[in-house]
């Protein structure tokens, strides 16, 4: 019993982190991925390369051939780093909501085996579409 409560604090802790539609984070935006690809080379298995990446104010969306990374930047400085990963492998279902005429922005929701779902929203200028293709490329 005392397990699964810690599994539970944990699970919760995660999402914390990665809850983009909270009012403190900005929505993402897309930057070069090899401004994400040094965000996260020390983390990269062979054979994995940074497909995208997308950034808030301080924090980051990296998504790879194999995951996705969030980075969520802490302190003052910054130099303390949480990194989230997200592999595309634990994915059961994902839905992407396309930018209007008057919503310019976009979500991506992704519901993850034994976490739950997961909400990241993107700036007008992000192709949500191409997004969901590389996740149905990966987790299909």
């Amino acid at each position: 019993m005392l397990s699964k409560e810690i599994d539970i604090k944990i699970i919760k802790e995660v999402l914390k982190i990665i809850d983009f539609q909270n009012g403190s984070f900005i929505k993402l935006k897309m930057v070069n991925p090899a401004d994400g690809a040094s965000m996260v080379q020390q983390l990269l298995i062979n054979g994995e390369n940074v497909v995208s990446a997308y950034k808030g104010i301080r924090d980051y969306v990296i998504f790879t051939n194999k995951r996705i990374v969030s980075i969520n930047v802490q302190g003052v400085t910054g130099k303390k780093k949480d990194y989230t990963s997200l592999p595309y492998s634990k994915i059961s279902a994902f839905s992407v909501e396309t930018a209007g005429h008057f919503d310019l922005d976009s979500e991506l929701e992704l519901w993850f085996s034994g976490l739950g779902k997961v909400k990241f929203e993107f700036s007008g200028n992000s192709n949500i579409v191409q997004i969901g293709q590389l996740i149905g490329s990966y987790a299909l």
